[in-house]
């Protein structure tokens, strides 16, 4: 069992299949399913009536489960099915339910309800009986339940087959699936909780990211041991300064950043150097280095451009940076040191200069890693990270990052973990934690300045 595993529809299948071929009947795997999602239902319903809407598959029969525990330990249950049963699982659940059974949402009084329309299969639109159902019982009902996954989501790609109702809680059933992770569904889940059924889910390589457990520096630990980070920045300094107070606050020993420009507001502690940029990139002490925030997008960023991927050291491009990469100046690098952290707009440039397509993001992350060798972490609402170790997914973070410069700090953190040890799928794994968590600290309505300085109290949290 893997409770981190993250599922796409032909593993999940896969993975119920090998249990029931290893012995498992298919209809206790229902029970475990069904008792396991009730579980929650019964908490959060505290004595409350629970209506529940159950469609003709395997999830229907999940939930017959559901409303026959709940029923049995006293709740006052009602199930709404549109069509009978069609396998023969869910037909011995619809058997086995005791309680009231109606097929249209019509004059229904409890407060919960419990969607089991559809599961994790669904590839077409909910239309006749089943849209009607679905909507009518959203709006008579003020706090809604999801099992699995929203009926009208894409498991695989977290896209809405039409209007599908907002949910308070999604319970994921034996697994996580892609769509637990991806918008839009991701904005209608609201909180998500697991409901494991005993699967064997250790050779899936797709995970969510683990909490890092960081570590104080050894005891005979100096400055260029923990990491001399190298920022470079360019015709806008604001954001390469945004990124090194970040960076200052992330582990690594040394800040540098390499500008031109006067910063009369910089932090004491951040050493500043100027002139000649080949020979401040020679520094053999340098290990790892930033590029793109403020950077530009002219021939002098280009050309700046040039001289870090010129150093071979592991690096963090962002921003300008992702704008200006192309094939010719990634010829001759060695790819995996290296982390892009596009938003969506820089993930469909990367994908046009390296001629990849996808119609998803995650699909458009995938190619583009293959295509190329970076370590891809695609952020936004939604984060997804394509590298060494395959596909990881994290956890929602705060809406309130959704404001200028926060990428900025990220890009900062990331660049001083990979300083610490030069792995750059470990330092995204690292960075993007923090970075939600030093949200969490600074909400709500921060600045990204203020966001940068939650980075330190955060990282005290992974200690």
């Amino acid at each position: 069992m893997a409770n981190d595993a993250v599922l796409t529809i032909a593993a999940m299948r896969a993975a119920e299949a090998a249990a029931v071929a290893a012995g498992t009947s298919e209809r206790a795997l229902m029970q475990r399913a069904g008792q396991g999602a009730a579980e929650y239902v019964w908490r959060i319903a505290a004595g409350r009536g629970v209506t529940v809407l159950c469609g003709p598959g395997n999830n229907g029969g999940d939930g017959y489960v559901i409303a026959e525990t709940l029923r049995a330990r006293g709740l006052a249950v009602c199930v709404v099915a549109p069509v009978e049963p069609g396998t023969g699982s869910a037909r011995k659940a619809r058997e086995s339910y005791q309680g009231p059974f109606q097929k249209r949402a019509e004059n229904l009084t409890n407060p919960i309800l419990v969607d089991c329309l559809f599961g994790y299969g669904l590839s077409r639109p909910l239309e006749g009986a089943f849209a009607e159902v679905l909507a009518q019982a959203a709006a008579a009902h003020p706090y809604r339940i999801a099992v699995d996954v929203p009926s009208g989501v894409v498991s695989d790609s977290g896209a809405m087959l039409g209007e599908v109702p907002r949910f308070d809680l999604t319970l994921a059933l034996a697994a996580w699936k892609q769509a637990h992770f991806l918008m839009p569904a991701l904005a209608v889940m609201g909180e998500k909780r697991l409901v494991p059924i005993g699967l064997d889910l250790t050779a899936e390589t797709a995970r969510l990211a683990e909490r890092p457990v960081l570590s104080p520096p050894p005891a005979d630990s100096h400055k260029y041991k923990r990491g001399l980070l190298a920022i470079v920045a360019g015709s806008m300094p604001g954001a390469a300064m945004l990124a090194a107070q970040a960076a200052l606050r992330s582990g690594a020993g040394y800040v540098k950043l390499l500008s031109d420009h006067s910063h009369p507001d910089a932090p004491a502690e951040l050493v500043i150097e100027g002139g000649n940029l080949g020979e401040s990139l020679a520094d053999e002490r340098i290990a790892a280095l930033l590029i793109g925030p403020g950077l530009g997008r002219d021939d002098d960023a280009r050309a700046r451009l040039c001289a870090v991927l010129e150093t071979r050291e592991p690096c963090v491009l962002d921003a300008d940076a992702l704008h200006l990469l192309d094939p010719d100046l990634l010829e001759g690098c060695d790819a995996t040191r290296l982390l892009v952290t596009p938003h969506e707009g820089e993930l469909a440039k990367l994908c046009a200069a390296f001629d990849v397509a996808g119609e998803t993001k995650l699909a458009r992350a995938r190619a583009l890693q293959r295509a190329t060798g970076l370590t891809v972490l695609a952020k936004g609402p939604d984060t997804v990270l394509f590298g060494e170790g395959g596909l990881r997914f994290f956890p929602q973070a705060s809406t309130w990052l959704s404001v200028a410069g926060t990428g900025d700090v990220l890009a900062g953190i990331a660049a001083a973990r990979l300083a610490v040890h030069g792995e750059p799928a470990r330092a995204a794994e690292e960075a993007v934690p923090l970075h939600r968590e030093a949200a969490a600290i600074a909400e709500p309505a921060f600045t990204a300045g203020q966001l940068a300085d939650a980075v330190q109290p955060a990282m005290e949290r992974f200690l």
